[in-house]
Protein backbone atom coordinates (compact mmCIF):
# COMPACT_ATOMS: atom_id res chain seq x y z
CA UNK A 1 0.00 0.00 0.00
CA UNK A 2 1.30 3.48 -0.97
CA UNK A 3 2.03 5.67 1.77
CA UNK A 4 1.94 9.18 1.57
CA UNK A 5 2.72 11.64 4.09
CA UNK A 6 -0.22 14.16 4.05
CA UNK A 7 0.26 18.13 4.99
CA UNK A 8 -2.92 19.36 6.33
CA UNK A 9 -2.73 22.69 8.04
CA UNK A 10 -0.20 21.79 11.26
CA UNK A 11 -0.69 18.21 10.95
CA UNK A 12 1.93 15.84 8.93
CA UNK A 13 0.76 12.18 9.08
CA UNK A 14 0.06 9.05 7.40
CA UNK A 15 -3.38 7.51 6.96
CA UNK A 16 -4.26 4.32 5.19
CA UNK A 17 -7.48 2.47 4.62
CA UNK A 18 -11.29 2.95 6.60
CA UNK A 19 -12.59 1.83 9.43
CA UNK A 20 -11.76 2.03 12.85
CA UNK A 21 -9.00 4.43 13.68
CA UNK A 22 -5.54 2.95 14.97
CA UNK A 23 -3.30 6.43 15.50
CA UNK A 24 0.11 5.47 15.86
CA UNK A 25 2.53 7.34 18.14
CA UNK A 26 6.27 7.12 17.49
CA UNK A 27 8.85 7.28 19.61
CA UNK A 28 11.77 10.46 20.44
CA UNK A 29 14.01 9.16 17.89
CA UNK A 30 12.05 6.66 16.30
CA UNK A 31 10.39 7.91 12.49
CA UNK A 32 7.11 6.92 10.75
CA UNK A 33 8.62 4.07 9.48
CA UNK A 34 9.50 2.53 12.38
CA UNK A 35 5.55 1.18 12.52
CA UNK A 36 5.94 -0.28 8.49
CA UNK A 37 4.71 -3.85 9.12
CA UNK A 38 1.48 -1.80 10.99
CA UNK A 39 0.60 0.32 8.44
CA UNK A 40 0.46 -2.58 6.24
CA UNK A 41 -1.11 -5.13 8.03
CA UNK A 42 -3.95 -3.56 9.48
CA UNK A 43 -5.31 -1.17 6.62
CA UNK A 44 -6.85 -4.59 4.85
CA UNK A 45 -8.49 -5.77 8.05
CA UNK A 46 -11.38 -2.85 8.20
CA UNK A 47 -8.55 0.04 10.41
CA UNK A 48 -8.00 3.73 9.24
CA UNK A 49 -4.29 3.79 10.24
CA UNK A 50 -3.30 7.03 11.41
CA UNK A 51 0.28 8.48 12.07
CA UNK A 52 0.83 11.71 12.73
CA UNK A 53 4.59 13.27 12.55
CA UNK A 54 4.39 14.44 16.57
CA UNK A 55 6.28 18.01 17.38
CA UNK A 56 8.74 16.71 19.05
CA UNK A 57 11.45 19.45 18.06
CA UNK A 58 8.87 21.95 17.14
CA UNK A 59 7.76 23.37 20.50
CA UNK A 60 9.33 26.05 22.41
CA UNK A 61 12.17 24.22 25.39
CA UNK A 62 9.49 25.05 28.26
CA UNK A 63 6.59 23.62 26.43
CA UNK A 64 8.73 20.27 25.03
CA UNK A 65 6.73 18.03 27.32
CA UNK A 66 5.03 14.81 27.58
CA UNK A 67 1.59 17.15 28.47
CA UNK A 68 1.67 19.08 25.50
CA UNK A 69 2.44 15.98 23.25
CA UNK A 70 -1.01 14.61 24.57
CA UNK A 71 -2.77 18.04 24.06
CA UNK A 72 -1.27 17.79 20.40
CA UNK A 73 -2.47 14.54 19.74
CA UNK A 74 -6.22 15.92 21.28
CA UNK A 75 -6.31 18.59 18.77
CA UNK A 76 -5.23 16.02 16.28
CA UNK A 77 -8.21 13.71 17.18
CA UNK A 78 -10.65 16.69 17.01
CA UNK A 79 -8.90 18.54 13.47
CA UNK A 80 -9.45 14.80 12.00
CA UNK A 81 -13.46 14.23 13.59
CA UNK A 82 -12.60 10.96 15.10
CA UNK A 83 -14.13 8.81 17.95
CA UNK A 84 -13.16 5.82 20.07
CA UNK A 85 -9.99 6.08 18.77
CA UNK A 86 -7.51 2.85 19.28
CA UNK A 87 -4.16 4.90 20.58
CA UNK A 88 -1.10 2.25 19.43
CA UNK A 89 2.55 3.54 21.11
CA UNK A 90 6.32 3.05 21.38
CA UNK A 91 8.62 4.44 23.71
CA UNK A 92 7.74 7.79 24.18
CA UNK A 93 4.58 7.47 22.31
CA UNK A 94 3.00 5.32 24.76
CA UNK A 95 3.72 7.59 27.60
CA UNK A 96 1.90 10.20 25.18
CA UNK A 97 -1.10 7.40 24.58
CA UNK A 98 -1.04 6.93 28.37
CA UNK A 99 -1.52 10.93 29.71
CA UNK A 100 -3.98 11.35 26.75
CA UNK A 101 -5.98 8.91 27.72
CA UNK A 102 -5.78 10.01 31.45
CA UNK A 103 -6.76 13.10 30.11
CA UNK A 104 -9.50 12.02 27.45
CA UNK A 105 -10.54 9.05 28.63
CA UNK A 106 -14.22 9.31 26.40
CA UNK A 107 -12.39 9.72 23.47
CA UNK A 108 -9.62 6.57 23.72
CA UNK A 109 -11.38 2.93 23.09
CA UNK A 110 -8.66 0.73 23.64
CA UNK A 111 -4.68 1.31 24.28
CA UNK A 112 -1.67 -0.46 22.80
CA UNK A 113 1.47 0.21 24.70
CA UNK A 114 5.18 -0.71 23.67
CA UNK A 115 8.69 -0.14 25.76
CA UNK A 116 6.47 2.63 26.97
CA UNK A 117 7.86 5.22 28.99
CA UNK A 118 5.83 6.53 32.43
CA UNK A 119 6.88 4.61 34.87
CA UNK A 120 10.54 4.08 34.07
CA UNK A 121 12.98 5.53 31.79
CA UNK A 122 16.38 4.62 30.57
CA UNK A 123 16.47 6.11 27.51
CA UNK A 124 19.88 7.84 27.77
CA UNK A 125 21.26 4.77 30.46
CA UNK A 126 23.29 6.29 32.48
CA UNK A 127 25.94 8.07 30.19
CA UNK A 128 25.42 11.51 28.39
CA UNK A 129 25.32 11.57 25.03
CA UNK A 130 28.36 12.31 23.52
CA UNK A 131 28.39 14.97 20.35
CA UNK A 132 30.56 13.89 17.67
CA UNK A 133 31.60 10.45 18.83
CA UNK A 134 29.85 8.48 15.87
CA UNK A 135 30.71 5.12 17.38
CA UNK A 136 29.21 5.84 20.85
CA UNK A 137 26.00 6.63 19.02
CA UNK A 138 25.99 3.93 16.92
CA UNK A 139 26.58 1.33 20.20
CA UNK A 140 23.90 3.28 21.94
CA UNK A 141 21.06 2.65 18.85
CA UNK A 142 22.25 -0.85 18.56
CA UNK A 143 21.80 -1.28 22.34
CA UNK A 144 18.02 -0.61 21.63
CA UNK A 145 17.55 -3.85 19.79
CA UNK A 146 18.59 -7.68 20.91
CA UNK A 147 19.63 -7.79 17.49
CA UNK A 148 22.10 -4.97 16.41
CA UNK A 149 21.59 -5.30 12.45
CA UNK A 150 18.10 -3.61 13.24
CA UNK A 151 19.95 -0.19 13.79
CA UNK A 152 20.83 0.69 10.61
CA UNK A 153 23.19 3.22 9.13
CA UNK A 154 20.16 5.16 8.44
CA UNK A 155 19.39 4.32 11.48
CA UNK A 156 22.10 5.37 13.63
CA UNK A 157 22.75 8.66 10.89
CA UNK A 158 19.20 9.84 11.93
CA UNK A 159 20.47 9.46 15.85
CA UNK A 160 23.53 11.12 15.32
CA UNK A 161 22.38 13.87 13.24
CA UNK A 162 19.78 14.69 16.18
CA UNK A 163 22.54 14.87 19.36
CA UNK A 164 24.70 16.87 17.33
CA UNK A 165 21.97 19.34 16.57
CA UNK A 166 22.47 21.41 19.82
CA UNK A 167 19.15 22.57 19.75
CA UNK A 168 17.77 19.14 19.53
CA UNK A 169 19.47 17.90 22.02
CA UNK A 170 18.42 20.49 24.50
CA UNK A 171 14.49 19.47 23.54
CA UNK A 172 15.93 15.31 23.41
CA UNK A 173 16.89 16.07 27.03
CA UNK A 174 13.83 18.47 27.96
CA UNK A 175 11.35 15.33 26.98
CA UNK A 176 13.48 12.65 29.42
CA UNK A 177 12.83 15.39 32.04
CA UNK A 178 9.37 15.71 31.21
CA UNK A 179 9.13 12.19 31.30
CA UNK A 180 10.73 11.39 34.65
CA UNK A 181 8.17 14.23 35.73
CA UNK A 182 5.24 12.18 34.47
CA UNK A 183 5.12 9.41 36.57
CA UNK A 184 1.89 7.64 36.03
CA UNK A 185 1.89 4.89 38.92
CA UNK A 186 -0.50 6.55 40.76
CA UNK A 187 -2.54 7.44 37.81
CA UNK A 188 -2.76 3.68 36.02
CA UNK A 189 -4.91 1.79 38.56
CA UNK A 190 -7.43 4.42 37.86
CA UNK A 191 -7.62 4.06 33.97
CA UNK A 192 -10.14 1.25 33.10
CA UNK A 193 -9.60 2.04 29.11
CA UNK A 194 -8.57 -1.91 27.72
CA UNK A 195 -4.81 -1.67 27.68
CA UNK A 196 -2.66 -4.05 25.11
CA UNK A 197 1.15 -4.29 26.34
CA UNK A 198 3.10 -6.00 23.79
CA UNK A 199 6.89 -5.82 25.23
CA UNK A 200 10.59 -7.33 24.16
CA UNK A 201 12.12 -9.61 27.05
CA UNK A 202 15.21 -8.64 26.26
CA UNK A 203 14.48 -4.62 26.16
CA UNK A 204 17.18 -2.93 27.98
CA UNK A 205 15.60 0.51 28.13
CA UNK A 206 12.26 -0.37 29.62
CA UNK A 207 13.00 -3.85 31.04
CA UNK A 208 10.46 -6.67 31.35
CA UNK A 209 9.51 -5.54 35.23
CA UNK A 210 8.47 -2.55 33.37
CA UNK A 211 5.92 -4.12 31.56
CA UNK A 212 4.79 -6.53 34.49
CA UNK A 213 4.46 -3.40 36.32
CA UNK A 214 2.02 -1.46 34.37
CA UNK A 215 0.25 -5.23 33.63
CA UNK A 216 -0.21 -5.11 37.72
CA UNK A 217 -1.40 -1.52 37.39
CA UNK A 218 -3.67 -0.89 34.98
CA UNK A 219 -6.74 -2.92 36.04
CA UNK A 220 -7.86 -4.16 32.60
CA UNK A 221 -4.71 -4.91 30.95
CA UNK A 222 -3.44 -8.18 29.25
CA UNK A 223 0.28 -8.41 28.92
CA UNK A 224 2.18 -10.30 25.94
CA UNK A 225 6.00 -11.08 25.44
CA UNK A 226 8.03 -11.11 22.23
CA UNK A 227 11.25 -13.32 22.56
CA UNK A 228 14.74 -12.33 21.31
CA UNK A 229 13.64 -8.50 21.18
CA UNK A 230 14.05 -5.44 22.46
CA UNK A 231 12.28 -2.13 22.61
CA UNK A 232 11.15 -2.05 19.66
CA UNK A 233 9.29 -4.82 19.00
CA UNK A 234 7.25 -3.82 16.02
CA UNK A 235 10.18 -3.40 13.94
CA UNK A 236 11.86 -6.14 15.11
CA UNK A 237 9.59 -8.77 14.98
CA UNK A 238 6.69 -7.47 12.58
CA UNK A 239 4.80 -10.48 11.93
CA UNK A 240 4.56 -11.71 15.43
CA UNK A 241 3.52 -8.11 16.66
CA UNK A 242 1.12 -7.71 14.58
CA UNK A 243 -0.36 -11.34 14.91
CA UNK A 244 -0.38 -10.64 18.89
CA UNK A 245 -2.07 -7.06 18.47
CA UNK A 246 -4.82 -8.82 15.79
CA UNK A 247 -5.79 -11.55 18.49
CA UNK A 248 -6.29 -8.66 20.81
CA UNK A 249 -8.54 -6.65 19.24
CA UNK A 250 -10.33 -9.84 17.96
CA UNK A 251 -10.62 -11.14 21.40
CA UNK A 252 -11.62 -7.89 22.44
CA UNK A 253 -14.50 -7.04 19.75
CA UNK A 254 -12.10 -3.98 18.24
Amino acid sequence: MEETIVQDGKYRYLELGEGTPIIILHGLMGGLSNFHGVTEYFPPKGYKVLVPELPIYDMPVIKTTVKNFAKFLEGFIEHKGLDDVILLGNSLGGHIGLLHTKMFPEKVKALVITGSSGLYENAMGNEYPKRGDYEFIKKKAQDVFYDPEVATKEIVDEVFATVNDRMKLVKTLAIAKSAIRHNMAKDLPKMETPTCIIWGKQDNVTPPEVATEFHQLLPNSDLFWIDKCGHAPMMEHPEKFNQLLDAWLTQKGL
